[in-house]
């Protein structure tokens, strides 16, 4: 009995050592990736960012504001997300059993008139046929000698970190897509404004030509011309009215509902929008985009999977016991006498498999080659994004004061065509095409508008807006 304790002491003492020393493999460190000192397009550098701003901040527009919570609470992606989460942490959860021994219980009964047999092949025959209960306990253990569970451990636990960064992208994303379909339908409605005013204006002036014409005043030119400007003006109104209602269809599916009108909150041209707004340094930018995160998580994971592959190189040390009772009679069960044990130790590892586990090492260490260039990558793309952004802001800033100057410049023309003509000092064809230029430059107006409110939005997310929000601040909103 010493002799088996003493036993048992040296076994422990070396399964200790062995468990406190280092996991076979690479430990894991950041790649160098492209960190310039400012992002094109920014004036200075700066540590203010708008990313640090919440959501709420951001999109002023109380409807938007309600619409943002609601779709964080309803949108079908952001639970998937949530459900791939707690799928992520659940396989951490196997993973992590690895490391501590199994404990399994077994009972059963048999009658059987066959001897036993060797390597699982049935016996030959007995006389008679005999009973046989048993009822155990196993226990088994695998010595993480050269880390190999504690690698598979470490590369689930990127991956759970990963799907969490992921959800946080989702969240994003769904803001920023909603506030870009928000801002769309905004602007859609300025340009049925227009189209309608449009319509209103043509239809008077055809009215005009139309009844100079029957007296012989104007000539069928002008009149075809009033026509033609009318029909072209109704035509657009009912395609602006299906982008509409399809544009609201696609809030509804943010929103995770049925087709529904969606209400207005502030008018497009009164959304605040700033030229410029602080960008932030770029090497932060590694730390606030939950895409950046989650592609830096997958290359952890990817790392440590070479250790796994590695470790299959090098014999596995297993440890195994059973405690329980067998008898052929149920009564002796109790009894001293049905009492069975054992204690085993196993080693075993690869000699021939015809490359399998140096095929496994090699495609682990690509797959690992290709994570880094996604990393690498995906910091390119980031950097693009804010850079297109901050430009956009500003250009589209200038564009927008002289679009603006030009729409005010053509309504004045257009009024003083008009006055010009209630004198006698002009013809209604001067009316007629100082409106063919007013109505659309007011449409490009519309979407220079829109497109500024759409690099303010896309700014947002390129910085990884709300970056330090809790979950909870992130669906509830302002406190």
């Amino acid at each position: 009995m010493m002799r088996s304790a003493r036993g048992w002491t040296a076994v422990g003492i070396v399964t200790a050592a062995l468990l406190g020393g280092c996991a076979i493999g690479p430990n894991y460190t950041r790649p160098a990736v492209a960190e310039p000192q400012t992002f094109r397009g920014q004036a200075m550098a700066e540590a203010a960012s708008l990313a640090d701003a919440p959501w709420w901040e951001v999109f002023q527009d109380p409807i938007l504001k309600t619409l943002i919570q609601e779709a964080l609470r309803n949108n079908y992606d952001v639970r998937i997300a949530a459900a791939r989460v707690q799928e992520a942490r659940a396989n951490f959860r196997v993973s992590r059993s690895d490391l501590y021994p199994s404990l399994d219980y077994s009972a059963g009964v048999a009658r059987a008139k066959i001897s036993p047999g060797i390597t699982g092949v049935p016996g030959g025959p007995v006389a008679n046929a005999s009973n046989f209960y048993y009822g155990a306990l196993t226990a088994s253990w695998e010595v993480d000698i050269w880390g190999r569970i504690r690698r598979s451990n470490e590369a689930a636990w990127a991956t759970f970190l990963a799907t969490e960064d992921a959800r946080r992208g989702v969240w994003l994303t769904l803001v920023s897509d909603l506030a870009q379909a928000y801002f769309e339908l905004l602007e859609l409605d300025v340009r049925l404004d227009i189209a309608r005013n449009s319509t209103g204006a043509y239809q008077r002036t055809f009215n005009v030509f139309q009844d100079r014409f029957q007296f012989g005043t104007a000539s069928r030119l002008e009149t075809a011309r009033a026509e033609g400007a009318l029909g072209e003006a109704q035509a657009t109104i009912p395609q602006l009215e299906s982008d509409i209602v399809a544009k609201e269809n696609q809030i509804g599916i943010l929103l995770g509902k049925t087709p529904a009108p969606i209400p207005r909150g502030t008018p497009m041209y009164a959304q605040a929008v700033v030229p410029t707004v602080p960008a932030g340094l770029p090497s932060t930018l590694l730390a606030r985009r939950p895409d950046l995160r989650q592609a830096e998580q997958q290359l952890v994971s990817a790392n440590a999977r070479i250790g796994v592959a590695k470790a299959e190189f090098f014999p596995k040390l297993s440890l195994t016991a059973l405690f329980g009772t067998a008898s052929p009679e149920v009564s002796a069960l109790t009894g001293g006498a049905a009492t069975i044990w054992a204690v085993a130790g196993a080693l075993s590892g690869p000699l021939l498999n015809a490359g399998r586990t140096l095929g496994n090492y090699r495609a682990s260490v690509a797959q690992w080659e290709q994570a880094k260039l996604q990393y690498e990558q995906a910091v390119l793309i980031a950097l693009r994004e804010v850079s297109d952004a901050l430009t956009a802001l500003g250009k589209l800033s200038e564009a927008e004061t002289g679009q603006d100057r030009a729409v005010k410049a053509l309504e004045q023309a257009v009024e003083h065509a008009t006055d010009r003509y209630r004198f006698g000092l002009a013809s209604y064809f001067e009316v007629l095409e100082a409106q063919q230029q007013l109505y659309p430059a007011q449409y490009t107006l519309a979407q220079i508008r829109r497109d500024r409110l759409l690099s303010h939005v896309r700014l947002y997310r390129a910085l990884g807006g709300g970056w330090s929000l809790t979950d909870a601040q992130w669906k509830d909103g302002a406190p």
